[in-house]
């Protein structure tokens, strides 16, 4: 039995979703005529209170596809330094959009409005770059799927009108944060210009994120995913499964959450564990304690019992729960970090 937490991105299709993958009703997206996509696409705008949504084969297309439409290149957004955006898009803000990125460091990937306000560049001093947009991930990956205050994403707004600046929220784990807060998702409506959402983590399915925006936001992303080479054809097939998971896989996320605190309390008792960071949802980060247990003693350990997992660098290891991680296995891996 292998036990694959490297990820929650490494789930296949369940029965269901195969079934409603299968029957899908489908054309040709890049004329707008699948109307699967469509659906999918009218049912997340719906849902999160926006205009207009749109199809893409991956959310970091989309994230750099919502860089692209709102900035110009030379101009310069605020992130906080463990930003997916800025760390694991392949360096997309510098080469596709021609904007750098002036990094805050916050808590877990979280900044404050106060951090913000004095990040932003002086519009009429032209030595530095013109600040122009504020992105912020929701859950924070590199942060250990941290939830965000949503009064702090709202204080954090008004600086951006204040200053006319974008706002943008990479919500790739979003699904997991609703899950824990039970917030309507059209409060993020209200606030974002743009929003990303993600069906291939938390939610099982096997490819696809959509972008949310207003009208004339959203036409704009469309002509930059033609330019990405995001145009897909008959794409209703990987739509339906998104469907199908919000309509399936959402309630069941507090499982994934749930196993996630378990793998924290046995990691938190154990000697050879320097620290773990706090749990919220189903990322598990923690660190070894080397003077006890070395990394690749522990790696090879895990591999061994079949049990993958990743390093994050500077000594950190994160486990992910997810669809695919079924009770037997938690049993499992609970039994192994036990006999260490």
């Amino acid at each position: 039995m292998e036990i694959n937490l490297i990820s929650d991105t490494v789930t296949t299709p369940t029965k269901g979703m195969l079934e409603a993958m299968m029957s899908a009703k489908v054309g040709d997206d890049v004329f707008k005529e699948d109307a699967t996509v469509n659906a999918l696409e009218e049912k997340t705008a719906a849902l999160f209170g926006m205009e207009a949504a749109l199809f893409f084969p991956s959310g970091t297309m989309a994230n750099q596809t919502a860089i692209k439409v709102h900035t110009q290149p030379g101009e310069q957004l605020i992130c906080d330094h463990y930003a997916h955006i800025f760390n694991y898009e392949g360096g997309g803000v510098s080469f596709n959009s021609g904007v750098s990125c002036k990094l805050i460091e916050g808590h877990r990937g979280m900044i404050t409005a106060q951090q913000v306000k004095a990040a932003i560049n002086p519009p009429d001093f032209y030595h530095s770059p013109m600040t122009t947009l504020v992105s912020l991930e929701n859950t924070t990956n590199k942060g250990g799927g941290a939830i965000w205050d949503f009064e702090e994403m709202k204080a954090i707004k008004e600086v951006c009108t204040a200053n006319g600046l974008k706002f943008h929220l990479d919500g790739a784990r979003i699904w997991n944060a609703l899950a824990v807060t039970g917030e309507d998702p059209k409060i993020y409506g209200t606030l974002f210009d743009s929003l990303s959402v993600c069906f291939s983590k938390g939610l099982g399915c096997p490819v696809g994120s959509v972008l949310l925006g207003s009208k004339d936001f959203i036409a704009k992303a469309l002509r930059v995913r033609k330019v990405f080479g995001g145009g897909m054809r008959q794409a209703g097939f990987l739509a339906a499964a998104g469907i199908y998971a919000l309509d399936h896989h959402r309630e069941r996320l507090k499982e994934d959450h749930r196993k996630a605190k378990e793998i924290e309390a046995i990691l938190s008792e154990k000697a050879f564990i320097f620290s773990v960071s706090p749990v919220d949802t189903n990322i598990i980060i923690f660190e070894l304690n080397e003077s006890v247990l070395d990394t690749n003693a522990f790696m090879d350990k895990m591999n061994k019992n079949n049990i993958r997992l990743i390093s994050m660098g500077s000594g950190k290891l994160r486990l992910v729960t997810h669809l695919n991680y079924t009770d037997e296995m938690h049993s499992h891996l609970l039994s192994i970090l036990n006999r260490f």
